[in-house]
């Protein structure tokens, strides 16, 4: 296996804002010419979650290792938190979705199977890379094809702006812009041409209510999004892999 430490703004020749980070750890699996010499590894996107206010460790790297040990590289986003503000936050999910890409072949990755995951705030920013790859945000990064993730993971989403939500998040994503926090609640972004989902929550999640992933899902529905869900009984919040690696 191969790890390195991407800086994506200087990899994109692009200007870090004041106090943001961008930053992907990268975690390559190549297969020995000997077993297989044409093999093309999934890929996905880790993307951890902290409110936007930091980026949680326990949804880091425990999530990469749980992706390699299925046969899978892996790629974890150190992006960008408060007081920096959207959109620099999708431009760094973009970035590192452009370099996952343009490097498949380099690190032996099938480039049609490179998926995003997030937890809590990370599922948001998942989200928007979902929906938002071809926004005006992200057309100097790369083309729609490239920055869109072939499926999406949103763990215990925050998805919704509106209503018992986790206000946090969105105030330090958005700050005092009601328009744009209204943009951004990821069941109006929903649309047919997204990724599939897969959707998971605890009933009882303390922190971001999981009424976040039910309009989530029904939104997915409206539009005609392939989806899975699953609700499960209990479970605090912030479970990435539920085991003692992360918990």
């Amino acid at each position: 296996m191969q790890q390195k430490l991407v800086d994506l703004y200087e990899c994109f020749g692009l200007d870090r804002p004041e106090d943001g980070a961008g930053y992907l750890s990268c975690y390559i699996q190549l297969t020995p010419a000997s077993i297989s010499p044409s093999r093309l590894r999934p890929a996905v996107l880790v993307i951890p979650g902290g409110g936007y206010g930091h980026v949680s460790p326990r949804e880091a790297e425990p999530v990469a290792l749980r992706f390699l040990a299925k046969g899978y590289s892996a790629f974890v986003l150190e992006y960008s938190v408060a007081p920096v503000k959207y959109p620099a936050q999708l431009q760094e999910a973009a970035m590192a979705m452009s370099y996952i890409r343009q490097h498949a072949m380099e690190f032996e990755i099938n480039p049609g199977m490179v998926a995003a995951i997030g937890f809590s705030a990370g599922g948001h920013l998942c989200g928007t890379l979902g929906t938002l790859f071809d926004a005006p945000e992200v057309a100097h990064i790369g083309s729609a094809s490239l920055l869109r993730p072939d499926a999406l993971g949103l763990s215990y989403p925050v998805a919704v702006s509106w209503g018992d939500t986790h206000e946090g998040t969105f105030d330090n994503l958005c700050g005092v812009d009601v328009a744009l926090r209204s943009r951004l609640s990821l069941d109006r972004l929903a649309r047919a041409d997204m990724p599939p989902v897969f959707l998971w929550h605890t009933r009882d999640d303390e922190a971001v209510p999981c009424r976040n992933s039910l309009i989530m899902a029904n939104a997915l529905q409206e539009a005609g999004v392939a989806f899975a869900m699953r609700i499960y009984r209990h479970g605090p919040h912030g479970l990435s892999t539920a085991d003692a690696q992360a918990y």
